[in-house]
């Protein structure tokens, strides 16, 4: 019996532990919502850009830029969106739980280590549309977000570097195949997150026979 305490006591420093340098009010419900908004935000940008060979035409096509930019404003608006759903989702869980206010130093070094890959990308993607290559936008968020999620894993659940991973090896794999930027896009943010939003939901945050245990990264 003291034996079994013992192992709980040491479970518990273990969890106080773990949430004074991770975060961990993430939900796999969010990720299932980002990825709803990313196949949305597909099927209107595929409406707005029409054909893949949109891609390939000249830069000073007015009737192209105006597209693009709408489709940029596309994509912008399903991050705000997703944005927002993580932050919600993470605050109502935060405080369904009691764990005290949810921005924490482990939250900003999350936040931190994610959003610097992510801005860096952003601005090298509007780069690219400023001088007229279009075609790898797509290639660039998948790469650079994937980097974000790998450099963020170390302050969350660890295997959010998976989806990472997956986000990576797909973003290569798409500045191969320009033509189907859209295909690559709607892949990687929106069936990855949907993937992952419902194991992270099933197997971390209602793992069987623990539903009162605190689920570990």
């Amino acid at each position: 019996m003291k034996q079994n305490e013992a192992i709980e006591t040491l479970n518990d420093i273990r969890d106080i532990m773990e949430r004074s340098t991770k975060f961990l009010s993430l939900s796999g419900v969010s990720a299932i919502l980002v990825g709803v908004y990313a196949c949305a935000g597909v099927l209107v940008a595929a409406r707005i850009l029409g054909q893949p060979d949109t891609y390939h035409v000249r830069p000073d096509h007015v009737n192209t830029l105006r597209p693009l930019f709408a489709g940029s404003l596309t994509a912008l608006a399903v991050l705000a969106a997703s944005l927002a759903t993580v932050f919600a989702l993470s605050y109502r869980k935060c405080k369904r739980a009691g764990e005290g206010p949810l921005v924490t130093p482990a939250t900003r070094r999350l936040l931190w280590n994610f959003f610097l890959p992510l801005v860096a990308g952003g601005l090298f993607c509007a780069s690219l549309l400023v001088h007229g290559h279009y075609g790898l936008t797509s290639s660039v968020m998948l790469l650079f977000y994937g980097l974000a999620l790998v450099n963020a894993s170390k302050y969350t659940y660890s295997n959010t570097r998976y989806l990472g991973y997956a986000e990576i090896l797909l973003g290569l794999a798409d500045s191969f195949a320009a033509d189907y930027a859209l295909l690559f896009w709607g892949v990687g943010f929106g069936l990855f997150h949907i993937i992952y939003g419902v194991f992270f939901h099933l197997r971390i945050e209602h793992r069987p026979g623990q539903p009162a245990k605190r689920p570990r990264p």
